[in-house]
């Protein structure tokens, strides 16, 4: 976790010193929030690896949540492992409680909740079609003040620590309460969601069979807040490399007018999981007018054509949920719908889509 204090070492020798470091501090925090990298309010949980579990209770207020059926239909439960501790959502649709199709994980963005997004990006209704279960972790206050996954954490960007540890054993909890096969539990998140989803996508391969990065970076691309701001820019110096060893399935959309997080992170995204297919691929680039919004589209398939990489740019959308519903934030009705395309590649092997 990062702390900033400006001359916090310092003695303060009268109130007009005191102001004006109060100022100053008051000045970096403002200037990290707006681009959601505000260090934590609370007191952070200790990560794994001293043998220590994190349980130390969040009493920072919550941001609001969206009432609606979306908030009714998900219910509350709180994961643990030796990681650290979460709270999350969970929709179990009528089709889903015997025998779930698969699992999709959902990583909300910076001030954002897990209900908010639920409605943003309507894969619950997607859910209850088609029979498979949605898992919605929240990230609180306590761990980043903006709500933010912290993806530019190094300790957060390793197996068996901190984030990915505790967020892949909530996937295979929950995949093992509905009997969801191993190789059906997906990953999906929205800017700093979307960076976290990627992360588990490198750091857990054998957990997540697919990612879907919406408005987001590449592994490793920061290390520490400035190198989060300028790769959020687009000027940062390419970071660790992915492994390549990880065979994970990836989609990604990205909006040739984001502000938040430059296209080019996107591409670098595709560019990593391009990288693990050398061998099996063949490409295809498609270029149409998807409710009002020129898509291009690259596409990476196998000898069977199964899905393996996708990249969905999309003319003159800012950094928002492609095809969402207004009534969640950072969401755009307009252009293709993102859900409904990462539910389709999510699923493309499965034989009884017809696929």
């Amino acid at each position: 976790m990062f702390e900033f204090n400006a001359g916090g070492r310092r003695p303060v020798t009268g109130k007009l010193r005191a102001d004006t470091l109060r100022a100053a501090n008051d000045l970096v925090q403002r200037t990290l929030a707006k681009h959601g990298l505000a260090s934590p309010v609370g007191v952070a949980e200790p990560y794994a690896g001293a043998g220590k579990a994190g349980t130390q209770k969040n009493t920072s207020a919550r941001p609001a949540r969206p009432a609606g059926r979306v908030a009714q239909a998900m219910r509350s439960e709180t994961f643990q492992n030796s990681a650290g501790t979460r709270d999350f959502r969970i929709y179990v649709p009528q089709k889903a409680q015997q025998e779930a199709r698969g699992l999709v994980m959902m990583l909300h963005g910076c001030t954002q909740t897990p209900e908010d997004f639920a409605i943003g990006t309507q894969m619950n209704a997607l859910a209850g079609a088609q029979g498979f279960i949605t898992v919605w972790p929240e990230q609180n206050r306590g761990h980043n003040a903006q709500s933010c996954w912290n993806w530019f954490s190094p300790q957060d960007q390793q197996r068996d620590r901190g984030e990915p540890a505790i967020l892949a054993g909530m996937a295979e909890r929950c995949a093992a309460e509905y009997r969801v096969p191993s190789s059906k539990i997906f990953v999906a998140g929205l800017s700093a969601g979307a960076a976290m989803a990627v992360i588990l996508g490198e750091t857990y391969a054998d957990v997540f069979s697919a990612v879907g990065a919406h408005s987001g970076l590449a592994y490793a691309s920061a290390q520490d807040v400035p190198s989060a701001l300028a790769a959020m820019a687009g000027t940062a110096a390419p970071g660790a490399a992915a492994s390549g060893a990880a065979l994970t399935r990836t989609v990604v959309f990205h909006g040739s007018d984001d502000r938040t997080v430059q296209p080019a992170n996107g591409t670098r995204i595709v560019e990593d999981a391009r990288g693990r297919w050398q061998d099996l691929a063949f490409e295809t680039e498609t270029s149409e007018v998807i409710n009002g919004r020129r898509t291009d589209r690259y596409s990476v398939t196998d000898a069977e054509g199964r899905s393996l990489v996708e990249h969905w740019r999309i003319d003159g959308l800012g950094h928002a949920w492609s095809g969402g519903n207004s009534g969640g934030s950072h969401a755009d009705q307009a252009g293709p719908d993102a859900s409904a395309e990462m539910v389709r590649f999510f699923f493309d092997t499965d034989k009884e889509t017809g696929a």
